[in-house]
């Protein structure tokens, strides 16, 4: 999606019997895991792919993790997860997320913030010129 300050990538996800809980409703910390695919895929739509970060010896460990929860789902939903980035990242990088049902019901909304890692000395460093050249075509 193109709007001249963020760039979003909307990925679908079917929820899994086994990524629920006794009460039926999705264990609140599977949400962590919809999340990283939302990231992957949003990397993967320009290009790059969190492998490739890693063969460059650039790592993201996460370093904030916030969600506000809405409204449960369920077994056998079908979950958008909405993934934006809204500024071009530095020393690190933040992911937007809403979460919505195959009602287009937002279940949740949700920020995660990483830090870019330098692979040889685990030091924090500035995101690589590549993944910012590729983000800057979404920030005009």
């Amino acid at each position: 999606m193109y709007n001249c300050n963020m760039f979003t990538c909307n990925t679908k996800i079917r929820v899994r019997y086994a990524e629920t809980d006794k009460m039926g409703f999705v264990y609140y910390g599977n949400y962590a895991q919809y999340f990283e695919v939302g990231r992957v895929e949003l990397l993967r739509s320009i290009g790059l792919s969190y492998k490739s970060l890693e063969d460059m010896n650039i790592f993201l460990p996460v370093t904030k993790f916030k969600i506000k929860y809405l409204k449960p789902s369920f077994y056998d939903d079908l979950l958008s997860i909405e993934t934006t980035i809204n500024e071009i990242p530095k020393k690190r990088i933040n992911f937007y997320y809403k979460t919505f049902n195959q009602n287009n019901c937002l279940i949740n909304k949700a920020e995660v913030e990483l830090a870019f890692v330098n692979g040889k000395d685990m030091k924090p460093c500035f995101a690589p010129k590549i993944l910012i050249k590729k983000l800057e075509l979404f920030f005009v």
